[in-house]
């Protein structure tokens, strides 16, 4: 997009843009089914005028604006360039990334398009992308580093992320086997209590990690692997005496680990073995009392090599927007309650239950 001073006496400090859009790309790939996504930049940028006349594209505003949405529209494209479509949060997501890097507040040179193009794993006709900076740099940690904790509210794709990783490494050759696991902490010694057998009555702690498997490979070749021991769902319980080589293991719902639990876990590592430990903080269902196992590694582990610790926000949250808004209602409430999670600091952070990712 070309940026020029206004022709027709234009306010100080504005400019106006042109962009011209390839004949290749449709101009409904640009501005979206109903000039949907053209309506989400306009509310992004309510100061600027945006007129489109045939493939051509002008925005008349504040300098700073225009040369905003100039790169608004060189992202877009850069992304319709690799075939993949553009989506109305795909477009805020550039947007707020745009903004925050010309703010000042984003540490990092990634664009947009580098974000929303990074392919981690296709399955089924539909590719698993990050759509945030933080869930790319997320994923890129987990392939330079050893042990990666992803921590951070529930719909920020710390766990779907690391499934992906997970199976893409097996695809790949690079592990021979995938090890999931998570604490079933509400079973305790009430699990003898629970109709049927063992593996009936923690399945429920395990259905989550089974749901994202299902997303990512072929459902009929899932049993098979596991008959074969090539993925291994567990409880956390069952890794206590095991070197784990060769493996990509992931600890899911960490927040619920005891500190003895994490410190078990963390020295199962084994030779050519990565470990992702996935949590949310704010979400521990451990009794009143237990530390968790996940807020404390925090300062143990924090500076050690090949230890990376990625932190998500409600920014990075993928699911209904809502959630993302809840996430941010719960910490100012708990901020101004001096609460975690409706409960008072030190005790149960919320009552029985779980939670997928």
């Amino acid at each position: 997009m070309t940026q020029t001073p206004t022709a027709h006496s234009p306010a100080q400090g504005q400019a106006r843009a042109e962009f011209t859009v390839p004949a290749q790309h449709p101009m409904v790939t640009v501005l979206g089914s109903g000039d949907s996504l053209l309506r989400v930049i306009e509310t992004a940028f309510p100061a600027a005028d945006i007129h489109v006349r045939g493939n051509q594209i002008s925005a008349v505003g504040d300098s700073k604006d225009v040369a905003l949405i100039s790169r608004v529209f060189d992202e877009m494209m850069l992304v319709l360039r690799t075939g993949q479509p553009m989506t109305e949060d795909a477009v805020e997501r550039s947007i707020a990334m745009l903004k925050a890097s010309e703010n000042g507040t984003s540490d990092g040179q990634e664009t947009p398009a580098e974000v929303l193009t990074q392919n981690i794993l296709s399955s089924r006709g539909r590719t698993i992308r990050p759509k945030t900076l933080n869930q790319k740099r997320y994923v890129d940690a987990i392939d330079k580093h050893t042990v990666v904790f992803g921590i951070g509210p529930a719909g920020t794709g710390k766990t779907y992320l690391a499934m992906a990783k997970a199976v893409q490494a097996l695809q790949s050759k690079q592990v021979n086997r995938i090890i999931l696991t998570r604490p079933a902490v509400e079973a305790g010694e009430r699990l003898g209590f629970l109709p049927g057998t063992l593996y009936e009555k923690i399945d429920p702690y395990l259905r989550p990690l089974y749901d994202a498997l299902h997303d990512m490979l072929d459902p009929d070749s899932i049993p098979r692997l596991m008959a074969a021991g090539t993925i291994e769902v567990a409880p956390l319980a069952y890794m206590r005496g095991r070197t784990l080589n060769d493996a990509f293991i992931i600890l899911d719902e960490a927040q619920n680990t005891s500190p003895e639990q994490m410190k078990m876990f963390l020295t199962r590592l084994g030779f050519d073995s990565k470990i992702v430990i996935t949590g949310d903080v704010t979400q521990v269902d451990l009794p009143s009392g237990t530390k968790s196992g996940l807020r404390q590694v925090q300062d143990i582990l924090e500076g050690v090599e090949d230890v990376h610790f990625s932190r998500l926000t409600s920014h990075d949250v993928v699911r209904h927007k809502l959630v993302g808004r809840i996430v941010d209602a719960y910490e100012k409430y708990d901020s101004k309650h001096g609460t975690e999670n409706g409960g008072h600091k030190g005790g149960r952070g919320r009552q029985s239950g779980h939670k997928g990712k």
